[in-house]
């Protein structure tokens, strides 16, 4: 069973420096907050998935049921500039024991229903497994469309699993588009041939997956990523913080021994954002139980805030 839950209004809090101006405005002051998951028909859905079951059964390290919230209080404090008053907290879907399951079902269907209506949406993950969700969600709401997903990680989360886990959500994708005879379109950028086999690396063959690989990431993101975009009609963005250095982002599941730079990664989230395509983003995998004062919270937050702001 999944719950839906409003955010409590102690998370979105900060400073109050209207006395300055009156456009000294941050985010807990222009975020919009909802006491029910019905979509508007304009903005960015903002969606917490409070789920760290996947990251059990994938034996990973669990804490990523927590990041929802402790990314709004990271989030709450930065300055609203253009596009961050677009943002409207639809609550948090959290799984309830191990029923994760329902709650996948759940948050595809709410992302159905906002797209639907003419939202955008950023869902703040939980695991991996967030991702199955998020993309079945994205899918059903454009059943004629390509839609391309772009994965910033260093995994390719294309394992096969008695059950569904963290390591499962592109497989899962793939088999949905196959049942329904439609093109799987899957990008991995900053993968690391370190941390995926070699089994993985033939199901990524097999399922003719785009991929970079940390290493080359600086010399072929940007080629890569144009012709990907030229080649959607939608795009859903999933970024598993873990494609970072465990220097810049050690709370996480999976730390990278090497992994691709914020900077770097922000070369290509913002072209993504720009092109009018985006539809869909998901920021998954932050675990505060790993966080070091508060700097991973920090970095999260920041790739969620230039989103906002770069979005079109």
């Amino acid at each position: 069973m999944s719950v839906w839950q409003p955010v409590s209004p102690d998370i979105w809090q900060g400073r109050d420096d209207r006395s300055e101006a009156s456009n000294a405005l941050r985010l807990f002051q222009t975020v919009q907050q909802r006491d029910t998951p019905l979509p508007s028909s304009s903005g960015i859905a903002l969606i917490g998935f409070a789920s760290d079951e996947g990251v059990r059964r994938n034996q990973g390290r669990p804490g990523a049921a927590l990041a929802p919230d402790v990314l709004r209080g990271a989030l709450a404090n930065m300055a609203s500039h253009q596009g961050h008053d677009r943002l409207r907290d639809m609550g948090n879907i959290s799984v309830e024991g191990d029923a994760l399951e329902a709650a996948q079902q759940a948050l595809s269907e709410t992302v159905t229903a906002c797209l639907q209506a003419g939202m955008q949406s950023l869902v703040l993950g939980g695991g991996h497994e967030t991702a199955w969700a998020h993309g079945r969600g994205v899918l059903d709401a454009f059943p004629g469309e390509r839609v391309v997903i772009i994965n910033l990680d260093a995994h390719l989360d294309l394992r096969s699993a008695r059950q569904a886990t963290s390591g499962t959500p592109f497989r899962q994708l793939a088999q949905y588009c196959a049942a329904q005879q439609r093109d799987f379109h899957y990008a991995c950028l900053g993968v690391s041939r370190a941390a995926n086999t070699q089994a993985l690396w033939d199901e990524a063959a097999r399922l003719q997956v785009t991929l970079v690989e940390d290493l080359d990431f600086h010399e072929q993101a940007q080629a890569t990523l144009g012709t990907l975009l030229n080649g959607a009609d939608r795009v859903y963005l999933t970024i598993d913080l873990d494609v970072l250095p465990a220097a810049e982002m050690p709370a996480v599941s999976a730390p990278a021994a090497l992994g691709v730079p914020a900077r770097e990664l922000l070369k290509v989230i913002e072209p993504i954002c720009r092109s009018g395509k985006l539809q869909a983003v998901d920021l998954v995998e932050f675990n505060p139980r790993f966080d070091r004062d508060g700097q991973g919270a920090k970095l999260a937050a920041r790739l969620a805030w230039q989103i906002a702001h770069w979005w079109a």
